[in-house]
């Protein structure tokens, strides 16, 4: 019998002693993967959100690595991925950088996400039944409760699932699908919104409002809540944006700076 019969049978017989269903997973270097990869994305997508890894900010995968605690294959497939979503710009032979936030840019994508958030209201507002009423006041009470303790990251977390929420029960997959694929490039400048005390207050009350109208299922007065809500926010990131670009180019043109 050579060394290596005995742990394979000890290994088949531990396998027989255990009850139908329990049986020992085999280890799958595809799902694993996968993980990993998934991990990293996620990892990196809230680095970039929070500002962690500021715009324009030159990633270095070694770091990265150490950071993250993972190998470079996970953080170059995250690095696609985060590129296709709009958060990095990627060139050959050349580290990748984090999308800057543009005025211009992020003007648009408030025009569009407003409109888009105000039409979910709508729908939402005529479509919602009492249980979904309850789980908005929930995420509610959860954003306020993060509000009180100063955790901007758990506040945003649940601010993003009270706004997919109205989506969601919007019940228009279309709707849904344009939320997701926007909602990745307009999350850091949601983020970034919040960084002001006085306007984080201003967004829970705003919260409360459209709260307010769901429960009174006010098609017309839940769009409205919302719109505002968006542009208020977003608009003084903007504003914010287009002080620092006009502070660069006059600079830039000042022969004595």
């Amino acid at each position: 019998m050579t060394s290596a019969t005995v742990p394979r049978r000890r290994a088949q017989s531990i396998a027989a002693t255990l009850p139908p269903g329990h049986e020992q997973p085999a280890t799958d270097p595809s799902a694993r993967k996968g993980e990993l990869h998934q991990n990293a994305v996620q990892a990196l997508r809230a680095m970039i959100v929070t500002g962690e890894l500021a715009p324009g900010e030159r990633l270095n995968e070694r770091e990265l690595c150490a950071r993250l605690n993972v190998s470079r294959t996970p953080i170059r497939e995250a690095i696609k991925t985060l590129a296709q979503d709009g958060l990095l710009q990627v060139w050959p032979n050349r580290s990748p950088v984090v999308m800057p936030l543009e005025s211009a840019q992020t003007q648009a994508l408030v025009e569009v996400v407003a409109a888009i958030e105000a039409l979910a209201g709508e729908l939402c507002a005529t479509r919602i039944t009492d249980t979904q009423v309850a789980d908005l006041g929930v995420l509610h009470y959860t954003m306020m409760r993060h509000h009180a303790e100063g955790d901007l990251r758990a506040y945003f977390e649940a601010n993003k699932a009270f706004h997919r929420l109205i989506i969601e029960c919007a019940g228009n997959p279309v709707l849904v699908w344009v939320w997701d694929l926007l909602a990745l490039r307009v999350d850091r400048a949601r983020y970034s919104s919040n960084l002001r005390p006085e306007r984080w207050r201003q967004a829970s009350a705003e919260h409360a409002c459209v709260l307010e109208r769901m429960a009174a299922r006010d098609a017309p007065g839940a769009a409205h809540a919302l719109r505002g809500h968006l542009r208020a926010g977003l608009s003084q990131v903007v504003q914010t944006l287009v002080e620092a670009e006009q502070a660069v180019t006059s600079k830039a043109g000042d022969p004595l700076g």
